[in-house]
């Protein structure tokens, strides 16, 4: 029974890489390349900025934040976070990342303090709190779109 999973995985990697020869080799790289390339400018240009003048206010008035970004990576979509727990709170994330259907999403994770009353299922609520195409970007969406973020995280801890 145990090595009932190891074939079935073994199955699904074979026939991927049996599907995968057969592709030309045009349609292996990704059809999205420009989009990609220009939403991680964006992103990096337009949103990291904000973010990182608001992790600075942030630490200043003594919380954790940070800021990572990720816009040169090819087995992942451009995107840039902020991670951010209030004094005594648990860590929360605002993530704006290029979605090729939609432009550039922006989605949250909000980590409710346990200590606060809350039961263990509601720990965390993540949800998209919106979307927008990727030369629309702007300093005042990504402020909208941040503030909102914050002013969650600071109600739920």
């Amino acid at each position: 029974m145990a090595d009932d999973y190891k074939s079935k995985l073994r199955a699904m990697l074979e026939a991927y890489a049996e599907r995968s020869a057969k592709l030309p080799a045009t349609e292996k790289a990704p059809k999205d390349q420009a989009d990609r390339r220009m939403c991680g400018e964006r992103l990096h240009s337009v949103v990291r900025p904000v973010l990182d003048g608001l992790m600075e206010e942030l630490k200043s008035a003594g919380h954790d934040a940070a800021v990572r970004e990720h816009i040169e990576r090819d087995d992942a979509y451009p995107s840039v976070a902020l991670s951010f727990a209030p004094r005594n709170g648990l860590s929360s994330a605002l993530i704006f990342r290029y979605d090729p259907r939609h432009g550039i999403v922006v989605q949250r994770e909000v980590k409710h303090a346990p200590w606060k009353g809350r039961p263990p299922t509601t720990q965390g609520t993540g949800d998209r709190l919106g979307t927008i195409g990727i030369a629309a970007v702007s300093t005042s969406w990504v402020a909208t779109k941040s503030l909102s973020f914050i002013e969650a995280v600071l109600k739920a801890n």
